[in-house]
């Protein structure tokens, strides 16, 4: 560079610093906060917002060379049949599935003749792409989990079992948004009609209080087994004359889902630590005079129905699977994707296998949450009542 052009640049240099220097003189502050915001704005325009998914490869997988993979058959074999039916499910959410791509899987996985864990392995790693989930650039989420609950009942009113566990009600009407108007959401609203007029459907408190124009398909000896029991979705039923039947979810009143193990500890009548499942059920049994109140604060009511399924039905219409099946968002997530779930249980140790999204929960709400399916019986009470861990997803993808 000779010096007349090396003198140039200098002079130019000079002139923007001196430039610089009159507008901060001129206009002070405004400059800088100019300067700041516009910083802010090229930085807020590179982080990544809402879904996020990022490819990934199955070894990338914590855990999945040790994962009992065959397990995940049956779940993987029910969504399969649900989806034939109802392809479409697949593309509601944000994320969303080819349904061609899926039943195409389903076909080959259907014409396995050995499903050992092996073979298996083998089956997903060349139909099946991974993408971790993410939302807002976070791939961390909440888990939480849930049984299938048991109580006492009977088939008829008599002695201790005075407490009654609803079917659908023959006044709950159901309406979607949608059918009126395009350009309403897609949005399911229950009520009942009173005069003219589309009302909200009774509240468990005045449900409780009133009663309502329902059958009546059992009688419990219990009222807060039946409440913990609207809030898993179903239950095993052991009658007293020495059978047992399995209560599944049949319908709600429209009414917001209000936690009540949240309720207890924001009224302090829980200590932090103390709102897992069994203890909130021992709180609600050795308090009877002040549980009603509590628990009537969750205006949601859950209607049930007799099932000869072989497991609890969860929203996608199949019998769940314990250890397999996740509750999702359905709004982010599609019922039928597979997933690798990548968590902890209460005691620490890794969670990380093969599940299905085949359920939904009133309080499951995000793109990266989840409400793992625990499973039946006392064990999985306690349990699931204690998980409530950080942890992340990856969602399978059908290869086209």
């Amino acid at each position: 560079m000779d010096l007349r052009k090396r003198f140039e640049q200098q002079l130019a240099g000079l002139a923007f610093k001196l430039n610089k220097e009159k507008l901060m003189k001129k206009f002070g502050l405004l400059f800088l906060i100019f300067l700041t915001a516009a910083c802010a704005l090229k930085k807020n325009a590179t982080q990544e917002t809402g879904v996020g998914l990022k490819q990934a490869s199955f070894s990338d997988l914590n855990g999945f060379e040790n994962d009992k993979i065959s397990e995940i058959s049956n779940a993987f074999d029910l969504s399969c049949e649900s989806i034939k039916k109802n392809p479409a499910v697949l593309e509601k959410g944000e994320i969303k599935i080819k349904p061609q791509a899926y039943l195409y899987a389903c076909e080959k996985f259907e014409r396995l003749k050995l499903k050992n864990d092996d073979v298996l392995k083998a089956f997903f790693k060349t139909n099946f792409t991974p993408y971790l989930v993410s939302y807002n650039g976070q791939a961390q989420g909440k888990f939480t989990s849930y049984y299938e609950a048991e109580l006492k009942a009977s088939k008829t009113k008599h002695g201790k079992y005075q407490y009654p566990i609803y079917g659908k009600p023959k006044d709950l009407i159901e309406i979607n948004l949608k059918d009126f108007d395009d350009s309403l959401p897609d949005k399911r609203i229950l009520g009942r009609v009173e005069g003219s007029k589309l009302i909200p459907y009774l509240t468990r408190e005045q449900i409780e209080k009133s009663g309502i124009n329902a059958p009546v398909i059992l009688w419990g000896d219990d009222k807060v087994d039946i409440f913990l029991m609207q809030i898993q979705g179903s239950a095993v039923a052991l009658l007293d004359d020495g059978t047992s039947v399995r209560i599944s979810y049949a319908d709600n009143n429209g009414h917001r889902f209000v936690g009540i193990g949240g309720l207890l500890l924001k009224k302090g009548l829980l200590k932090p630590g103390e709102a897992s499942m069994d203890k909130i059920r021992n709180w609600l049994k050795n308090n009877p005079e002040i549980a009603d109140v509590n628990m009537n604060e969750n205006p949601r009511f859950i209607f049930h129905k007799i099932s000869d399924a072989k497991g609890p039905i969860g929203a996608m219409g199949v019998p769940l699977t314990a250890g397999r099946s996740l509750a999702v968002d359905t709004s982010f997530l599609p019922l039928g994707s597979l997933l690798w779930l990548d968590t902890v249980e209460p005691s620490g140790k890794p969670l990380q296998k093969m599940v299905a999204a085949q359920d939904i929960g009133a309080a499951i709400k995000g793109a990266v949450r989840g409400d793992y399916f625990w499973g039946h019986g006392e064990e999985a009470l306690s349990e699931a009542g204690r998980m409530n861990a950080s942890g992340k997803y990856y969602i399978l993808m059908p290869n086209d």
